[in-house]
């Protein structure tokens, strides 16, 4: 079934790849963050207009969609404003109110489906159910549930919010049972990746490179044991803010991954040994960007840069933590295929 689809909050196209994968005809992408045009266009085959989406209308969008196909609208408003990592965030964030924008252009665009992802958190906001109560009325079936990635096979604990939305009838995500998934573990992930040391980059793929460790976090690293904690260490390793109760409370920094389980969800400084239970299982140091991605279920040889450009970890750790794990991307695709097979047939 010939289907076309924009999305919106595309950043470096981990939806979108997933779209494309599962045989949807993403045609463009917009963004705020120029950062991810290149990474859009170049692995996507995809338009991409870096903007915010306030400044897009229905008539933009409307040049994408093939009248002569089902159109798809998706999108992932930015969610560090609904993160339970961001205990200062409210409706003062101008981000907060990007979600309304996305309601703004189903309505002057009135897509066939419309999708989209954000964290947990988003369930608890009146925001939300505003966007939810605003399809409706526009004559949307909608469905909505919280997933763990893990189970449809992203190497990765991921807890996620998916919303789809149909004109053509019921729609829901298909279950793992019926994608008949395989769970995927950090062994299945990174182990065939080429051994670094701290602060090393590989010569064969710039992504595959690691931030250097100091001296003391040579000697946490050291003494880290995979699903271990900072609380395993000796006296004089534990950082001076652990050692005050507020601070035994975060023992999921400084942390190794396991081989044999899926990794930590994956954030936008996950290249730090100490943002998190980043450490390499095994070797000294924290995991790659690579890593990362593949963690976000971006093929290995995803470009993030240019060849021979300079890489800035911050930008692409957060292109990468911020991303819609592809492979959620692709489960959102076949569930859409499913839905319309039933309703369109």
């Amino acid at each position: 079934m010939d289907i076309t689809a924009v999305d919106l909050f595309c950043g470096a196209g981990g939806l979108t790849h997933g779209l494309i994968q599962a045989g949807i005809n993403v045609k463009l992408g917009v963004d705020i963050d120029q950062n991810c045009k290149y990474p859009y266009e170049t692995n996507n085959n995809a338009k991409f207009i870096g903007c915010s989406v306030e400044d897009i209308t229905g008539k933009d969008l409307a040049k994408y969609f093939d009248t002569s196909s089902i159109r798809l609208l998706a999108g992932c408003a930015p969610c560090q404003t609904f993160s339970t990592y961001n205990q200062k965030a409210n409706s003062t964030d101008k981000r907060w109110w990007l979600l309304m924008q996305f309601s703004r252009l189903v309505k002057e665009s009135s897509p066939d489906i419309v999708t989209m992802e954000n964290v947990p958190g988003l369930l608890s906001q009146d925001i939300f159910h505003t966007f939810v109560n605003n399809l409706k009325m526009a004559g949307y079936f909608v469905d909505y549930k919280v997933v763990n990635s893990a189970e449809y096979g992203l190497p990765q604990r991921r807890r996620r919010l998916v919303l789809l939305a149909s004109q053509k009838g019921p729609i829901e995500l298909l279950s793992p049972k019926a994608l008949d998934v395989e769970i995927h573990t950090v062994r299945d992930a990174i182990a065939h990746l080429p051994s670094l040391k701290d602060g090393e980059m590989h010569p064969d793929d710039p992504l595959h490179q690691c931030s250097s460790l100091s001296l003391l976090n040579r000697k946490r690293m050291n003494a880290s044991l995979p699903g271990g904690t900072w609380r395993d260490w000796d006296e004089e390793l534990i950082a001076d803010c652990h050692k005050k109760t507020s601070g035994k409370t975060y023992p999921g920094v400084y942390a190794r991954m396991e081989w044999d389980k899926p990794a930590p969800t994956i954030t936008t400084q996950y290249y730090g040994f100490g943002n998190g239970r980043f450490g390499h299982p095994e070797q000294n140091r924290a995991i790659s960007l690579r890593e990362g991605a593949i963690f976000q279920g971006f093929p290995r040889d995803y470009q993030f840069i240019r060849h021979g450009e300079s890489i800035n970890k911050r930008i692409i750790g957060r292109m990468i933590g911020n991303a819609v794990p592809v492979k959620l991307g692709e489960v959102i695709g076949k569930s859409i295929l499913s839905h319309l097979k039933n309703n369109c047939a």
